[in-house]
């Protein structure tokens, strides 16, 4: 009895706590706080750890990783093996092959005639040797040409003989430099033709024009022989002509020369060499000038904080936004974009420095009106100085670095290109007599 008097008690101190503090339905009270609150076990308990976000499932954010880092950084050292390694093989070959020539030509000089044997064979012998076998070989084309149109009628054979004899003629008559800058320029033809295809557009913007960053190599050679403009194709062929011839007979000065005396039937090995590897040269200049320089400013101008676009939510604030954006604007445009490259604008100005440098008495004259004539080193340091400008104007229409670079590869090649074309000789003719 007294426990129950006890469990009773206790029940009735309950029920009129509860009449005192009536209750509303669907509330929170004291009471289902109190009934609700974790006991001192649970409150004791670790709490539990929470689930891990999208971010640290994902990994750590690097905040103190520049965004110059995170874009990455484009290299140059393919581009400047491929430049080295391309110009040693190139000279190499053409050595090679020159030499493999002189000696063909050599014993069958000797064949042709006992006197020979008797007699020293000259480089000059050589060079006679040669242009009669040419003037043989282009009377035997013509010959054969008019016997293939007897079938055709009397009043158009003459017409096509006139045609083929105002071809030849001048090819025989011309130098054997002024001929091999013929070739050159036809090979440049057709490539400008076949960017005229629409197909193979792709094909020749990947293939014939060096993009800085593509990190490709090959094309440091191949955009020399590109050309996508007429004007831009003829310009250049005709200074090439020019130009280019008179870099030829140059090397074959220096090469009759030599002492001891050296025979060298011709120069166009040589002297290709020497324009495929000024053109790769002066694409590598503005391939460093771009990947070095230019690319590092565009990043760090991205990169900038004028460059976040803020969020605004008051008129004032899109105002200042606005002027913001326009600023950020124009310090953008002075930063030049990077352009690809085509054209043998720097293989032709190796050319025309060397030509200054070998014979700095000739004069030049533009092909078009005014045509004065000017001494030819102030022309060439007139136009190495508009290149000045233009890089320090930030003009783009030309590749003034390209032709600063070519400009270089043809002083530096008049003082040293000589001499070590005629070691390249001496060792392939040990090799080929070995």
């Amino acid at each position: 009895m007294p426990m129950l008097w006890t469990i009773r008690c206790q029940a009735f101190k309950t029920a009129t706590r509860l009449s005192r503090n009536p209750s509303r339905q669907f509330s929170r009270t004291s009471t289902l706080r109190g009934f609700l609150s974790p006991t001192r076990c649970l409150r004791q308990q670790a709490p539990p750890s929470p689930s891990p976000s999208f971010r640290d499932t994902v990994g750590p954010i690097e905040h103190d990783t520049s965004f110059y880092a995170k874009v990455g950084k484009p290299g140059m050292a393919k581009q400047l093996s491929f430049v080295v390694i391309g110009s040693f093989l190139a000279f190499t070959i053409a050595a090679s092959q020159t030499t493999a020539e002189t000696e063909f030509w050599a014993e069958r000089m000797v064949a042709l005639s006992s006197v020979w044997s008797l007699k020293a064979i000259t480089n000059t012998d050589l060079k006679r040797a040669q242009n009669a076998e040419l003037i043989q070989g282009l009377r035997q084309k013509l010959a054969s040409i008019n016997s293939a149109i007897q079938h055709l009628p009397i009043l158009i054979r003459p017409w096509i003989n006139l045609a083929c004899v105002t071809i030849m003629q001048p090819y025989a008559d011309a130098s054997e430099g002024k001929r091999l800058c013929w070739k050159i320029c036809l090979l440049n033809a057709g490539v400008w033709a076949a960017w005229k295809v629409k197909r193979w557009q792709g094909f020749m913007n990947v293939r014939f024009m060096h993009h800085p960053l593509s990190g490709l190599s090959y094309t440091l050679l191949t955009n020399v022989f590109s050309h996508r403009s007429a004007i831009h194709l003829l310009f250049n062929c005709l200074a090439l002509e020019s130009f280019g011839s008179a870099a030829y007979y140059y090397l074959l000065r220096e090469q009759n020369k030599a002492e001891p005396a050296q025979l060298e039937s011709t120069s166009a090995y040589h002297f290709l060499a020497f324009f495929v590897s000024a053109g790769a040269f002066s694409s590598f200049v503005s391939h460093v000038v771009n990947t070095k320089f230019r690319y590092p400013r565009l990043v760090a101008q991205l990169a900038s904080p004028a460059s976040t676009i803020t969020k605004t939510e008051t008129w004032a604030g899109a105002v200042a936004a606005t002027s913001a954006s326009a600023a950020s604007t124009a310090a953008k445009s002075k930063i030049p974009p990077i352009l690809p490259s085509l054209g043998a604008s720097g293989a032709i100005y190796a050319a025309v420095t060397m030509t200054a440098l070998a014979f700095p008495e000739s004069q030049v004259a533009l092909f078009i009106p005014p045509s004065y004539p000017i001494n030819i080193q102030y022309g060439v340091g007139g136009l190495m100085m508009l290149d000045m400008v233009g890089i320090l104007r930030g003009w783009r229409y030309f590749d003034h670095w390209a032709h600063l670079g070519g400009a270089a590869f043809g002083i530096a090649y008049y003082a040293y290109g000589p001499a070590v074309w005629r070691r390249l000789r001496e060792a392939s003719s040990n090799v080929e007599s070995s």
